[in-house]
């Protein structure tokens, strides 16, 4: 009949076998059925055009064909350029990705693991940075011994606080090797736009510029750390807010590029040229910013390499026992938007 759906017991007796055979052939049990048995269920199914029951397979399974992505903020280019190679990797297995957002709270990351194992996802890939919060760090961290109990894998892009396989990008060696380089070109004052200060990449990323810093001979006050949000408006808003009160900054260094962008349009706003009245710097090398002018200065991630190798670890065969941690390298890329003083 239009607009109903075959059942599995039509499928059963379509093909003369009891329902728990049928059942044990299209949600694949581990329970073994003969082979003309199950060739008959099969053809009857097809005949019927039976759609199998996902949610039902996933329980015979004890798995299902979901991979959860469980990022930050999807609208960051950080995190959808990562999140790209976890499709690129999971989609090339044959699997489906489910996504989620966590706004960066923690106890919604949590949520969303907890519904990633009721639904018996096969793995999950988790993006973001770990909070300065020990207390949340634990919870998660028994969440993801319950989803990995329960025969599933995790693995993470963020810093190595769980015990997960985790891609580690280089925070703080990346951004200790631009305070250098910026050093370098005749800058000695600066102001940071920090990001959430409770995030351990911000904090890592701050540390790491101030050492750079530190090592070129320049000290980096805590007044010239600015912390806020971790998007292109708190950007803007923080260096409107920085030329309203007067500065002597030679250079903004933003923590991520996001940020960054706001602070040059901030700029813009308030007449102010960039590079020749102040320098700007980011981190990440987000693919817009090939369509940026002037070109941006800022700390190069491979993002969607780290999505793929986070997907390899989270999909692989490898028994369990250690985490595995993977390093990525990060590189200073110097554009139009500093020069030398």
């Amino acid at each position: 009949m239009p607009g109903r759906q075959t059942t599995l017991a039509e499928v059963a007796q379509h093909a003369g076998v009891s329902l728990a055979t049928a059942s044990r052939v299209i949600n694949g049990s581990t329970r073994q059925v003969s082979d003309p048995l199950r060739d008959r269920v099969l053809a009857s199914a097809d005949s019927l055009g039976y759609l199998p029951n996902a949610s039902a397979q996933a329980l015979a399974r004890n798995s299902s064909s979901l991979v959860g992505l469980v990022v930050h903020d999807i609208t960051d280019p950080y995190f959808s350029s990562i999140a790209a190679g976890v499709t690129r990797v999971a989609e090339d297995a044959g699997l489906v990705v489910v996504l989620g957002t966590t706004a960066r709270s923690s106890d919604r990351e949590r949520e969303l693991l907890s519904t990633l194992r009721a639904h018996r996802a096969k793995a999950v890939v988790m993006i973001g940075s770990r909070t300065t919060k020990r207390s949340a760090t634990a919870r998660l961290a028994e969440e993801i011994s319950a989803f990995t109990d329960q025969g599933g894998r995790v693995a993470c892009v963020s810093q190595a606080k769980l015990p997960v396989d985790t891609v580690v990008p280089a925070n703080r060696a990346g951004a200790k090797a631009l305070a250098v380089a910026l050093a370098g070109l005749g800058h000695r004052e600066f102001v940071v736009l920090g990001g959430p200060e409770e995030l351990l990449t911000s904090r890592d990323r701050v540390a790491g510029f101030r050492a750079g810093l530190a090592e070129s001979g320049v000290e980096l006050s805590d007044k010239s750390i600015r912390y806020g949000g971790f998007t292109r408006d708190a950007g803007y808003d923080t260096v409107t807010e920085l030329l309203a009160e007067g500065t002597d900054a030679t250079c903004v260094f933003a923590v991520n590029d996001v940020m960054a962008l706001g602070a040059m349009a901030a700029m813009r706003a308030a007449g102010i040229r960039v590079p020749d009245d102040i320098s700007v710097a980011g981190f990440d090398d987000i693919p817009t910013l090939r369509d940026v002018s002037p070109t941006l200065t800022t700390v190069r991630l491979p993002l969607e390499e780290m999505g793929a190798r986070a997907a390899h670890m989270a999909l692989s065969d490898h028994p369990s026992g250690e985490p595995r941690t993977v390093r990525i390298a990060a590189q200073v890329v110097l554009r139009e938007s500093t020069r030398g003083r």
